[in-house]
């Protein structure tokens, strides 16, 4: 089968700005062709999780939908512009949409970032919408890279997990039957406490969480939260960490807390999330994606708390959830079922997400 040309676009929960990636897909491969990553405004950044934190009317809620759509549309254009790539080679792009709140034990869940306007402006086919049948189906609708990673490394042996760590961290494990589920916070917290305290977006290398000292009662007290002792399949989000659990834990707690040793605390909090659950299916090495992956010391931490795993840094880390988007716009426009039932719990898998022409 010829390849085809798919767009991929993801904002994940960091809100770290808005990853664009051209792939050439068939059955059997997705190859990067080109990738761009667009900056988010500090404006729509907030406005958004004024939204998320309830501070919204449902005008502002379609008003941010629409400006979603834009900036989703200005970033694919960037990189069409910038490297001259023919429209009409595009076959359709894979939008995940910003995330704005995940309930599925309540049926639903929302991504805003209107489709339409994505497809009317760039004259490209968009398929969007992809987690809710899913949820509909009983599942969790998220999270989708493990069908993903099932399909890209399908060369690799079963001694290896892959964990991504975007805003949020979820593992993958393959094998016979795939099994994924978020393992709780990634970046999230680390970015939102850095950016009150420091007024910088993300924690470069770790290097400000290195300066401070885990508080090993505060510490306990995250841990202790119910989400790390559910069975999978399981998923979360902002509407689960975010800066009102952090400050209902701080307050709670008969001590003060210098910010630096709250996020070396916090990067502690996510590294030991994440090898508690790795070292449930004994592998040999784990690989890393996602923005955390350039974390430096969170690297350094999750090696350390497996003295005998291996750790190592995926090929196009930093891509793959554009990726995926990209994936299972190919998956729709060819109506295929995503292989995802095992991993989130629907009753089957299903062709996922609607076509705009």
């Amino acid at each position: 089968m010829n390849k085809e040309r798919y767009i991929g676009i993801m904002s994940g929960t960091s809100l770290d700005g808005v990853d664009v990636v051209l792939c050439e897909i068939d059955a059997d491969t997705c190859t990067v062709i080109d990738s761009l990553e667009y900056p988010m405004s500090l404006e729509l950044k907030t406005d958004i999780l004024n939204i998320i934190e309830g501070k919204s009317s449902l005008a502002q809620v379609g008003q941010l939908d629409h400006r979603l759509g834009i900036l989703f549309t200005q970033a694919v254009g960037a990189l069409l512009i910038r490297d001259n790539i023919d429209v009409s080679s595009i076959t359709a792009i894979g939008l995940h949409g910003q995330t704005l709140w995940h309930q599925p034990e309540d049926g639903f869940t929302m991504q805003l970032g209107d489709p339409n306007i994505v497809a009317a402006k760039t004259g490209i086919a968009v398929v969007s919408d992809f987690r809710r049948k899913d949820v509909a189906l009983g599942g969790q609708g998220a999270p989708f890279a493990p069908a993903f990673h099932e399909f890209i490394f399908d060369n690799i042996n079963n001694s290896v997990s892959i964990v991504n760590i975007g805003g949020m961290a979820n593992i993958t494990i393959l094998g016979e039957k795939l099994i994924g589920y978020d393992t709780g916070c990634g970046n999230v917290l680390l970015d939102m406490w850095i950016a009150k305290h420091e007024n910088v977006s993300y924690d470069k290398d770790g290097a400000w969480a290195r300066s401070g000292k885990v508080d090993y009662g505060l510490l306990d007290r995250m841990m202790d939260d119910d989400y790390f002792s559910l069975p999978y399949p399981k998923s979360t989000g902002r509407e689960k960490f975010n800066e009102a659990w952090l400050q209902n834990l701080l307050s709670n707690q008969h001590s003060t807390f210098s910010p630096e040793d709250v996020q070396r605390t916090l990067l502690e909090l996510t590294a030991l999330s994440i090898s508690n659950e790795v070292l449930k299916f004994n592998k040999d090495i784990l690989m890393l994606c996602g923005g955390g992956a350039r974390n430096v010391f969170l690297v350094e931490r999750l090696s350390a708390l497996m003295p005998n795993i291996q750790v190592g840094i995926a090929n196009n880390a930093d891509m793959l959830e554009a990726m995926t988007f990209a994936w299972l716009a190919y998956k729709r426009i060819h109506q295929e079922k995503v292989n995802l039932k095992d991993v989130t719990g629907a009753s089957d898998n299903a062709v996922l997400g609607a076509i705009y022409a």
